[in-house]
């Protein structure tokens, strides 16, 4: 059984701080799992294999993998795109599975400002999964089109994942 804790009716546009442009969007969502805070984590983790359940992810590569004091650091070039528009971009993720926490900021693409945040904490007999965006593209055009499907992105990103694991969770043990 899911249960939402807050889901944003559309993009939050935040002031930006000083120099930068307003056009920052961001959103929030959290969610209570029946799975194990590990297991999810390990999903949300598993970067290479995006392009088989995250939608508009068409190809991600991992471009090198380095330890950190906290677990580790991953480059990763993905490829997104909904109908004829495709982007790529280059973004850094940490993984601290200590914490539950994956922290993904683009490093090169189409984007001024492009972050992700996860959260994954034990609740109960499943877990809390706390998921932020914040994003500025560089063009306002693409800007002006994505920040108005933010809503319906988001949403779609985040049951991919709990579908995810749904399936996982219903695979035979090896």
């Amino acid at each position: 059984m899911r249960t939402r804790i807050s889901r944003h009716s559309g993009p939050r546009v935040w002031p930006a701080p000083a120099g930068e442009s307003a056009g920052l969007s961001s959103r929030s969502e959290s969610r209570i799992l029946p799975y194990a805070a590990d297991f999810i984590y390990r999903i949300v983790a598993d970067v290479e294999r995006y392009p088989e359940f995250v939608p508009w992810c068409a190809g991600l590569r991992v471009l090198r993998r380095e330890p950190a004091p906290f677990g580790e650091v991953i480059w990763a070039e993905t490829l997104v795109g909904y109908r004829s528009l495709r982007e790529r971009y280059t973004s850094r993720v940490e993984l601290d599975p200590a914490n539950g926490r994956i922290d993904v900021k683009q490093t090169e693409g189409p984007f001024r400002q492009l972050e992700n945040h996860w959260r994954i904490t034990p609740a109960g007999a499943g877990c809390r999964v706390d998921f932020s965006i914040l994003f500025e593209f560089r063009s306002r055009m693409l800007g002006h089109v994505a920040g108005a499907a933010l809503a319906l992105v988001m949403g779609r990103m985040t049951d991919a994942f709990e579908a995810r694991a749904r399936a996982l969770s219903e695979e035979p043990q090896q």
